[in-house]
C-alpha cells in the first residue's frame, strides 16, 4: 500500500468513527446533565435522554437495597446515600497493585467534593472475610479516607457479590452471569445518581477517567 493510500485509509477510518460518535452522542443544545448518559444494561450501552418524561419509561434499572458495615462499624444502607450522587467501586485491602492506585485517584474525588454533602463514596470489599471493620478502619486511616464521606464496606460475601454483579454490573456482561462463589475483581468506578440509576462507568486506574468522573458529577449536581 502506498503512502497516499495509507493516508486516505486512515482518514476514512477516522471519519467513520467520528460519524458513529456523532450519531450516538447528544446534540450540542442539550444541558450539562442531559449530556451525561444513563446505563440500563450490563453491557454499559449509554442511553442519552433529553426528555425527563422518558426517564422512568426507558431507564428501569436501579441499584438494589443493601446493608453493610463501614470502617466505623456503622450500618450503611440506601438511606445513607438517599438523594446523593455517589461513586461505587470494589477493592480489597490486601491488593498490592490496582487497588492502591484506584484508592489514590478516588481520594482526589473525595477531596474535590469534600465540602459537598451531596456527594459520597462507597468502596465494597471483595474479600470481606479478611476485611473486618478494624482492618478497614486502619486502611482508611492510612489512605486519608474521610469518615462520613467515604465508606469502606464489609459484610456477607454473597450479598456483596450479587449487588456488585446484578446492580452495579461489575465486570461487564460477563460478570453479570457469574455466581457469588466466583472471585470478583474490577477496575470500574460506577457513578450513581440521586435516583439510584447508573450514570457513568470509568476506569479507576486512569487519571483522565477521574477527570471525566469529576466533570460528570458537577454536571449532575443541581444548581
Amino acid at each position: 500500500m502506498s503512502g497516499i493510500q495509507s493516508l486516505f485509509r486512515t482518514s476514512l477510518i477516522a471519519a467513520s468513527v467520528a460519524g458513529l460518535i456523532a450519531c450516538h452522542e447528544p446534540s450540542s443544545g442539550t444541558s450539562a446533565a442531559e449530556a451525561v448518559p444513563y446505563y440500563n444494561t450490563p453491557d454499559f450501552t449509554p442511553v442519552w435522554l433529553t426528555n425527563p418524561a422518558e426517564v422512568d419509561q426507558k431507564i428501569t434499572h436501579h441499584i438494589a437495597d443493601f446493608s453493610f458495615r463501614n470502617q466505623e462499624n456503622q450500618e450503611i444502607t440506601q438511606k445513607t446515600v438517599a438523594g446523593k450522587l455517589y461513586i461505587a467501586n470494589f477493592f480489597f485491602t490486601a491488593c498490592p497493585t490496582v487497588c492502591p492506585k484506584m484508592t489514590s485517584l478516588l481520594k482526589a474525588v473525595q477531596d474535590t467534593f469534600q465540602a459537598d454533602n451531596r456527594v459520597a463514596l462507597l468502596s465494597f470489599s471483595v474479600t470481606p472475610w479478611l476485611d473486618s471493620v478494624p482492618r478497614l478502619h486502619r486502611y482508611a486511616a492510612s489512605k486519608g479516607v474521610i469518615s462520613g464521606k467515604w465508606h469502606l464496606l464489609t459484610g456477607q460475601r454473597g450479598q456483596i457479590y450479587e449487588l456488585a454483579r446484578k446492580s452495579y454490573f461489575a465486570e461487564d456482561a460477563i460478570g453479570f452471569t457469574k455466581d457469588s462463589t466466583e472471585f470478583l475483581h474490577t477496575e470500574h468506578l460506577i457513578l450513581v445518581d440521586q435516583n439510584r440509576r447508573i450514570r457513568g462507568v470509568y476506569n479507576g486506574t486512569q487519571p483522565l477517567e477521574i477527570d471525566k468522573l469529576i466533570l460528570d458529577i458537577r454536571a449532575l449536581l443541581p444548581d
